[in-house]
């Protein structure tokens, strides 16, 4: 299937691990352009080796998203340097496990600013391009914005947000024909999530424990599964009605009831 995006400048937020880097492979499987924007650690380093090992190209700028004016430089850099931009992934972010009840407000305060800041900084100034290509803009929420969690009030928040902002700017940018919709992940072994499973007593027990409870096929989703999602959200040819939408991909673990696993 033809998505349409070749040759397409995309910018992916934390496009260099995770579910963002499956999401950058994915863009350029299509042959589209990607810039990938958020701290380069030592695995995005990584990553970016393997992709020119591979012969792909990516550029990775260096950013603090949690600083507007960083968004802004990073937005123009692209109208410099590549003169147009057609699709938006908002994706960096991280259960930083900021709770009502061990948190405060500064640490609630300073991670919505992290998690959340970002995605209106880089709308905001990224919609003058992409009104000019009549591009799209994809927001990876996740299940603690439906389902609750506990422990995790500022995440929880930063998500629920990100699903308004994606239904209100559905509606700001229907004029110019901008699409905006959500993807919302459940449980994805990511370098994060391992790093969290790893802080448990038994690892391999937890592990199997979410399996069982995921229905379809008792198995974590696939990054990958995430990110064929966004880039045909993406899509100006197979997803071009498509908008103010939010759409679980999880196997079942957020809807479905769980007696049946």
């Amino acid at each position: 299937m033809d998505l349409g995006i070749k040759d397409h400048l995309i910018l992916v937020t934390g496009g260099g691990s995770g579910i963002g880097a499956a999401i950058t492979r994915a863009c350029l499987a299509e042959g589209a352009r990607v810039v990938s924007l958020g701290r380069i650690t030592e695995a995005v380093r990584h990553f970016r080796s393997e992709l020119e090992a591979e012969g792909s190209s990516c550029e990775f700028m260096d950013a603090e998203l949690g600083d507007a004016s960083q968004c802004r430089r990073a937005i123009e850099h692209i109208q410099e340097q590549y003169g147009r931009l057609d699709g938006l992934v908002n994706n960096a972010g991280a259960n930083d496990g900021v709770s009502l009840e061990h948190g405060s407000p500064d640490r609630f305060t300073e991670s919505l600013r992290h998690n959340l800041l970002h995605y209106y900084a880089l709308a905001h100034y990224a919609h003058p391009l992409l009104k000019e290509s009549k591009g799209a803009i994809v927001n990876i929420s996740s299940k603690v914005a439906l389902t609750g969690q506990g422990g995790t009030s500022a995440y929880a928040a930063a998500k629920g947000a990100q699903l308004a902002l994606t239904r209100e700017w559905a509606v700001e940018l229907l004029p110019f024909g901008i699409r905006v919709n959500c993807v919302l992940p459940a449980e994805v072994m990511t370098p994060l999530y391992r790093t969290w499973i790893s802080t448990q007593s038994d690892p391999e027990a937890a592990l199997k424990r979410i399996e069982e409870r995921i229905p379809l096929g008792h198995r974590m989703t696939e990054a990958a599964e995430i990110a064929a999602m966004a880039v045909f959200l993406l899509s100006p040819t197979q997803s071009g009605h498509t908008t103010g939408q939010q759409i679980v991909v999880d196997g079942g673990y957020t809807h479905l009831d769980r007696a049946i696993t």
